[in-house]
């Protein structure tokens, strides 16, 4: 039986509550929040429910693009989140340097670990991340350092989807309803390419410069000296015309690259991953 737009707005509604619910257990939160549309939505619930029991936290770090960092601190002050940054060092670390296929772990302990002393100190009862019912399928390292660390993630328990919570964000008049999906800057250097701050400036100034003629959905991905650009399906044929070749060729050149190629199939959440040969675990 096909369900009716009236059937689907019910059980927005329903998870919704759940959400409010979720967050009225907590007696304190801390929110990691990085401005994206989960966390920025999960953070403003937050703040509504629990006021000043809640506080979202971002962490900046050399991975963490500086348009992120504006956009987290206009929506806090715009929508009077309780907000602070704090300093993160993953890229001190070696194993998050060495980039293996779960890099994203030891950025996650190094964040939660952080969060945890914040929390101590300042005698919050738990920590929330950002992620939703549709993270569930996706290869999310990182979600093992949350749980070591008993991080809560009231999105996905009230069965929130990213549909759900862009509608949601929409409602609230939250900037962040439609924002193409973000993540860390090191999530565009292969697996087994070390991560440096050189390459994270690059590809940030790469994307920024990219941005800057009118592209929105985007990933410029660092293969040395080689930067393959995953653009938005209805925005790859823009980039053939002539005119805007030239422009993201001399501008990717003038970064260092010797070589600016398109990737035909476009934009596709963690496609880094495709190059990981996950074997079975044996029974």
């Amino acid at each position: 039986m096909t369900s009716t737009p009236d059937d689907r707005d019910a059980g927005l509604r329903v998870r919704e509550a759940a959400l409010i619910e979720r967050l009225r257990a907590c007696p304190s939160l801390i929110v990691a929040y990085s401005g994206g549309v989960d966390s920025a939505y999960l953070a403003w619930q937050a703040n509504r429910v629990l006021g000043t029991r809640a506080l979202a936290v971002t962490a900046d770090s050399p991975s963490y693009p500086e348009r992120h960092r504006q956009m987290a601190l206009a929506i806090a002050r715009d929508f009077e989140l309780r907000h602070e940054i704090i300093a993160t060092h993953e890229l001190d670390r070696p194993e998050y340097r060495a980039n293996p296929a779960n890099r994203c772990y030891f950025c996650k302990h190094e964040l939660y670990s952080t969060l945890t002393a914040v929390a101590r100190e300042r005698g919050f009862a738990a920590i929330a991340d950002g992620s939703n019912a549709d993270d569930r399928g996706d290869y999310r390292p990182g979600r093992q350092a949350a749980r070591e660390f008993g991080v809560v993630s009231p999105l996905d328990e009230a069965e929130l989807t990213k549909d759900d919570i862009r509608r949601l964000s929409h409602e609230a008049g939250l900037p962040t309803w439609d924002e193409p999906a973000s993540a860390c800057l090191s999530s565009r250097i292969p697996y087994l390419s070390e991560v440096t701050d050189e390459k994270l400036r690059t590809i940030e100034r790469a994307e920024d410069a990219i941005r800057a003629l009118g592209f929105r959905i985007l990933r410029v991905r660092h293969h040395g000296e080689i930067a393959r650009l995953e653009l938005g399906p209805g925005e790859i044929a823009r980039a053939m015309e002539p005119a805007t070749a030239r422009a993201i060729d001399t501008a990717l050149r003038a970064l260092g690259f010797r070589y600016v190629t398109v990737d035909l199939r476009g934009y596709r959440l963690g496609s880094l991953n495709e190059a990981l040969k996950l074997r079975p675990v044996p029974a």
